[in-house]
């Protein structure tokens, strides 16, 4: 088994248009490491020095992931990875 991830729209370019892929990693961190092995430059779009880009949502298992320790957040198989873009507006 495998820890799905949801991929958003605007970074399906990297995924070759797959809405979801699978990963694999003891931590978020390992995770994305592990998805930019297989899709480079994802890791890029998401992190920036060793932190969660701003502009990202990301949550596991619909929690969002910055309340529950960030890159350091434990994953496991079965686990389900969303990313969203932040979206602002007026």
């Amino acid at each position: 088994m495998a820890i799905e991830v949801r991929i958003p729209t605007i970074l399906r370019n990297l995924t070759d248009g797959a809405k979801a892929v699978d990963g694999k990693g003891g931590t978020l961190d390992e995770l994305f490491a592990d998805l930019d092995a297989r899709h480079p430059g994802l890791r890029a779009r998401l992190v920036d020095d060793g932190k969660l880009r701003k502009f990202v949502n990301v949550y596991l298992n619909d929690e969002d992931v910055r309340f529950l320790g960030g890159l350091e957040t434990p994953v496991g198989d079965g686990d389900n990875v969303t990313i969203l873009p932040a979206v602002a507006g007026g």
